[in-house]
């Protein structure tokens, strides 16, 4: 597995000050409307290095996991993000911490927004490591499942 490059531009003091900042920033990078390009540079910076993404999706009826740098995943998911427009939010949270290590349960929201779209909204949970490193919160990784008819949101992770 190949390292993931170093992030392209220094990250925001704002969005990398608390666990709240840099999961807010998360969620904003990916979001905005049809047309919209998205700051890729500023998602990266959210990022540690060797930081992975990595969503659990079903092929012939099984789960399994994509891992995706973070350029992988701009690469992947960009134009169409862009193009159809997303916003997604996160509806209700439970966090962990021992030390500079944090577990975020992230529940999350999800549109395409572009008029005519055709993908259905989306509900899911984002499981998130962060750590501090003494100057700054860095996202370690991310895993996302999307909910399905037949893997419903527990309630515990609903607001």
């Amino acid at each position: 597995t190949k390292d993931a490059p170093a992030p392209t531009r220094s990250a925001n003091p704002a969005d990398v000050a608390s666990e709240d900042a840099i999961i807010a920033a998360l969620y904003d990078v990916i979001s905005g409307p049809p047309g919209k390009a998205r700051d890729w540079d500023r998602l990266r910076s959210l990022f540690a290095p060797s930081a992975r993404m990595v969503p659990i999706v079903y092929r012939d009826g099984r789960p399994t996991t994509v891992v995706l740098t973070p350029d992988d995943y701009v690469a992947r998911s960009g134009e169409r993000l862009t193009r159809d427009g997303f916003t997604e939010r996160e509806i209700a949270r439970r966090s962990e911490r021992f030390g500079n290590l944090v577990h975020v349960w992230s529940t999350y929201d999800g549109r395409f927004t572009a008029p005519g779209a055709t993908a259905p909204p989306v509900r899911g949970i984002n499981s998130i490591q962060l750590t501090h490193d003494g100057t700054r919160w860095w996202i370690l990784n991310i895993a996302w499942e999307a909910e399905s008819a037949s893997n419903r949101l527990p309630t515990k992770y609903l607001p």
